[in-house]
């Protein structure tokens, strides 16, 4: 199997999806938002987890080396890691098939959600695994279209 570094210059980068902790109080997103839309940098898909003291926001977006320049600036906590995008060509009715391609694979999902935005007019579903190069491989043979972060950036 090819390494992750040869991968990337083959296919471009993996999506990466950001975790960052907030305050779990009114505006306290807002903030992040707007600070990343005043740099131009767009929020692609957007999860909130929550507990009575803090949120966690699971954030892809459109520059994440300027995400990490100004989390670093302003002293934002995060966390980072890779998710496939696939693309479900027929919609909400492709979901079935997806999963059952990585459940045969017995690959785990481990967290799961849709993107605010569609390149090809199509939904699209960040997933992350427990073996991330697996999911990619199995869902690549079933003809699932996975995107990179190149294909989500402007």
């Amino acid at each position: 199997m090819a390494s992750t570094e040869t991968t990337e210059k083959l296919h471009g980068r993996a999506v990466r999806q950001y975790s960052v902790f907030l305050a779990n109080r009114v505006g306290a997103l807002m903030q992040v938002v707007k600070m990343l839309n005043e740099a131009r940098v767009v929020v692609l898909a957007l999860s909130i987890q929550d507990s009575s003291e803090t949120s966690i926001a699971r954030i892809i977006v459109s520059d994440p080396e300027m995400l990490e320049e100004l989390f670093g600036r302003n002293d934002i906590p995060y966390g980072v890691c890779d998710v496939v995008v696939a693309e479900l060509e027929e919609g909400a009715s492709d979901l079935p098939r997806l999963l059952a391609a990585l459940l045969e694979a017995e690959v785990n999902i481990l967290f799961s959600y849709t993107l605010l935005v569609r390149p090809r007019g199509r939904p699209l579903l960040a997933i992350h695994t427990d073996d991330l190069e697996c999911a990619s491989a199995v869902l690549g043979s079933r003809g699932f279209r996975l995107l990179r972060q190149t294909d989500l950036s402007r």
